[in-house]
């Protein structure tokens, strides 16, 4: 395809001319849902591998109905190409393209597509559709030359980078979060996906313990513990006093796993001691409803906000005029907003979950409270109402100081970028 045919194509499909630098290594980012409100973490990756100078193209799956409240995702969703708005016509002819132009890959992507599909709850079909897509995807990343793929989750975006690769695409890596990665690995096809990629990266030691049960033993030396990093946006900011107003912080998606319920019970038995709190839930979510109902039915509309989604610079706000940020998570992983709290130097109160107790040291730099049980955490919160600002203060700058030293995206950058270098015919 000469220069001219290639943009007529790429402009047909409503995406921007190839701008790929020969001197600069491309690694494609592919994601289900991207840009996407709860993926800041992801955004942060890819602008700390850019300051290192990767070339990275953004894909995603198929759109996202956030409506984006942060300039940084607006710009991001700019520069991302999403598979599913290629329409059905494009979508058949790349995988017609696929077939008569590497047939005896294609029969074996075809072959793997099948095989997981009838052995994990995805089903046949969706494994297809995930073919389709890789297909897609295999043309884009020609275009760009990308050398390496790395997808973020171990659900489809895995599959259809593997899938991608089986066809002749190039090698692939992804990060497994958690905790729905490994509650569903039998139906993920997870076994596979690692034996079969360059590299597997999670967020904590909890998550690499977790990938090592669902893969043979002779696959965990592929598998590595990349926390995530937190940017300039939180580290420069000036250390803002412990406010002396008794209000709490709480960050996360609105759902039963988050435990927002929970929290509510516990800050309700505090009012009703007559003890001042204040709190605000910043996300949104399919709870958001019922948990609005549950302030009401506890008398704490004037003790509780549910503020929604907000930008970076709202989220940072709302932690600074909190003494503690507060989770009440029935599961998680490493979440990237303890260590946004640390770098605000707050103090945190969370649940002994997943990779939390890596981050929070009890005494040290917050509270560690068994995941469901109200008690504990409503006495968590009162310690917190009842300490005094220095106590927390302290707390808080012993949280930032191990940001400092473990948890800088640029540091996480250059050590993922070493795994990103070619290394030969894969």
């Amino acid at each position: 395809m000469n220069a001219t045919t290639q943009r007529q194509v790429e402009a047909a499909d409503g995406a921007e001319p190839a701008r790929h630098d020969p001197e600069r290594l491309c690694i494609a980012y592919l994601v289900n849902q991207y840009p996407k409100i709860s993926h800041a973490f992801i955004r942060r990756e890819i602008m700390a591998l850019e300051h290192c100078g990767v070339q990275v193209e953004r894909f995603s799956l198929r759109s996202c109905p956030d409506r984006f409240v942060d300039e940084a995702d607006r710009s991001e969703l700019k520069k991302t190409r999403v598979v599913l708005q290629s329409g059905p016509l494009r979508l058949a002819m790349a995988c017609a393209a696929a077939m008569l132009t590497r047939p005896v890959r294609f029969a074996r992507a075809l072959g793997l597509a099948l095989h997981i599909g009838t052995g994990t709850g995805r089903g046949v079909f969706v494994h297809v559709a995930y073919l389709v897509e890789a297909c897609v995807l295999l043309r884009w990343f020609a275009q760009r030359r990308v050398v390496h793929v790395h997808a973020h989750f171990a659900t489809n975006p895995a599959a259809v980078a593997m899938l991608c690769h089986v066809l002749g695409g190039p090698p692939y890596s992804f990060t497994a979060h958690g905790p729905d990665d490994f509650d569903r690995a039998p139906f993920l096809g997870l076994d596979e996906k690692i034996s079969r990629a360059r590299f597997v990266m999670t967020v904590s030691c909890y998550g690499r313990s977790q990938l090592y049960r669902w893969c043979d033993h002779t696959q965990w030396s592929k598998i590595h513990v990349l926390h995530p990093g937190i940017d300039d946006t939180f580290l420069r900011h000036l250390p803002v006093p412990i406010p002396f107003a008794p209000r709490l912080v709480s960050i996360g998606r609105l759902d039963e796993q988050k435990g927002q319920i929970l929290l509510l019970e516990a800050i309700s038995r505090v009012i009703g001691d007559r003890v001042p709190c204040e709190l605000i839930l910043i996300g949104d979510g399919p709870l958001r409803a019922q948990i609005q109902a549950r302030i009401v039915q506890l008398r704490l509309e004037e003790f509780v906000v549910v503020a929604g989604s907000v930008p970076t610079s709202e989220l940072r706000a709302h932690i600074q005029a909190s003494r503690a940020l507060v989770l009440a998570s029935l599961a998680e992983n490493l979440p990237s907003v303890i260590l946004e709290a640390f770098a605000l130097q707050r103090p945190v109160i969370a649940t002994m979950v997943g990779g939390i107790p890596e981050l929070v040291e009890p005494g040290v730099n917050g509270w560690l409270v068994p995941a469901g049980s109200v008690e504990r955490l409503e006495g968590a919160i009162r310690e917190v109402l009842a300490a005094t600002t220095e106590t927390l203060e302290r707390m808080g700058r012993e949280g930032a100081r191990r940001v400092n030293e473990q948890f800088r995206s640029d540091d996480a950058a250059r050590r993922l970028l070493a795994r990103f270098q070619p290394a030969g015919e894969d």
